[in-house]
């Protein structure tokens, strides 16, 4: 017992002091909320190398609107919910109009929200739960994860967040073994046809009220399985979506932050 406790002393406190405290420094190749330069743009028809560069549709590009005395600068929409933040779009452009930038804050409560449609200065965060399901939720939050043919990235970089570094159960928000037992679904994965009546059959026995979080690229659009007949593209056409968290798979400080959002514990 006397090693035990000497050995805790020496370890110290492990779990990070985030929201209160700094967040954690981020390695230098973290991929975080894409940055757009409409003035570098030359696409709308003249070069469009970022559009077929990214494997699962998330850019377009369209003609701007003309302004008095401005030059007409291209519309470039980047969709989050599609994106892989894999990086094709910065490495093909040539003059830079694109680049990966170091946020973590991606989570939206809309998934039209999560559509770039000039920069990153549009991204619109997750606000918090209305008021009976913030007092019902707001310090005890529980869900059963439904993984519906993930790669198992998304369940990884979920699962973080139960370690002694990360605690999300310091805030009540755990993960359960029960549907029964839950608040909420946490769905992973692009919802492959052989998994989507487990999955309804799972959140019927979610008692009401429940809530839905989608995370990951796969569980928002389909990911890289978008449009196969395999899959349903994801759950957002399925279930109501009450948190998106974006990525491939998303940061567990990204998903962190979406949830201390929702629970209106960041702002």
């Amino acid at each position: 017992m006397m090693r035990i406790l000497a050995s805790r002393a020496r370890q110290g406190y492990r779990t990070m002091r985030f929201p209160k405290g700094p967040a954690p420094v981020l390695p230098e190749r973290y991929r975080g909320l894409p940055t757009v330069d409409r003035s570098r743009c030359i696409g709308a028809g003249k070069c469009e190398r970022c559009i077929s560069s990214c494997p699962t549709g998330a850019i377009e590009v369209r003609a701007g609107e003309s302004e008095p005395g401005r030059p007409v600068l291209p519309a470039l929409r980047i969709d989050l919910g599609r994106c892989l933040f894999c990086g094709g779009c910065e490495r093909s452009c040539p003059t830079s109009a694109i680049r990966m930038g170091a946020d973590y804050r991606l989570a939206t409560r809309m998934r039209e929200e999560l559509v770039l449609p000039t920069g990153a200065e549009a991204l619109k965060l997750a606000d918090a739960l209305a008021g009976r399901l913030r007092r019902m939720y707001g310090r005890s939050l529980k869900f059963r994860e439904v993984s519906a043919g993930g790669c198992n990235a998304c369940e990884a970089d979920s699962n973080v967040l139960t370690t002694v570094g990360w605690d999300m159960g310091r805030f009540g928000i755990q993960f359960v073994a029960s549907p029964r037992h839950a608040d909420g679904l946490w769905v992973t994965g692009p919802v492959s046809r052989n998994m989507r009546t487990a999955l309804e059959k799972t959140w019927s026995a979610v008692p009401a009220p429940r809530i839905v979080v989608a995370v990951g690229s796969c569980a928002i659009s389909g990911g890289p399985f978008r449009d196969f007949p395999e899959v349903c593209n994801g759950v957002t056409d399925l279930l109501p979506v009450d948190l998106y968290v974006p990525g491939c798979p998303p940061h567990p400080l990204t998903i962190l932050d979406g949830l201390l959002r929702l629970l209106g514990r960041v702002r």
